[in-house]
This record gives structure tokens, sequence and C-alpha cells, in this order.
């Protein structure tokens, strides 16, 4: 994981950590645990999209594929106006399986730190964790 996710997870982690003063606009519903599996064909590859889960729209992370000139590219940004870090070259399938794999693991270090700050434990794959 990049130095930028490691770095707004842990921003998500201290607004997580303050009394709820949230404005109804800045709320999440929680993302479901399992995603369908994502069927894309080689023509829609560009412009892939998935968005992590996250408080508030500035600090939520968001993975595109696009079409570069020796291949595909995925973009990785935070907030809806910071500088892209871009991962390629690549084929389309492997854009896609990039963008669905960083947005699956956002998802799974999202909620094992809101368990973590509610008192539920750590998180597994399997389910919180045993004490």
């Amino acid at each position: 994981m990049s130095v930028a996710t490691e770095h707004a997870l842990a921003t998500i982690a201290s607004i997580l950590d303050q009394p709820e003063t949230a404005r109804s606009a800045d709320k999440v519903t929680p993302p479901a645990k399992k995603a369908a599996a994502t069927v894309v064909s080689f023509d829609q590859a560009d412009g892939y999209t998935k968005v992590g889960p996250g408080p508030i729209s500035a600090i939520r992370f968001r993975w595109t594929a696009r079409r570069g000139e020796d291949g595909y590219y995925v973009d990785e940004t935070v907030g809806p106006t910071s500088i892209a870090v871009s991962s390629g070259p690549m084929t389309p399938e492997a854009a896609v399986k990039t963008v669905d794999t960083r947005a699956r693991e956002a998802i799974e270090r999202f909620e094992a730190l809101k368990n973590e700050m509610t008192g539920k434990g750590p998180f597994t794959a399997a389910g919180p964790a045993e004490r």
C-alpha cells in the first residue's frame, strides 16, 4: 500500500476517534462486506473506477483505470483535488484487477480500523478476532 494510502487511513482514524459531530452530508453508509465479482470487457476498462470508504469525500480514495499510449494505468487519488499517483503500464485486465484489489484492501483496512476504534477488536477476513 502506498504512503498516501497509509496517511489517509491515519487521517480517517483520527476523524473517527472524535465525537460524532459530522454533518449528515459527510456521513457514508457502510460498504458491503463482499462485493460481487466485476466483469469488465476490454473496451470498458478505460474509465473503470472505484471509490474507497471514508467519512468525508476530502479523504476518500479513488482508483481509475485509463488507457495510455503503451498500455493501461491506474490513477490513485485522495479527495477531489489531489494529484494522481499512477501505476502501469499494464493490460486492461490487470488494470481492472488492480482497481478492485486496492478498493477491497481499503475497505478491509477501514473496517479493521473502525472496529478497533469502537472497541470491537481487530478485524480479520473471517470476522472479528477472538480475544
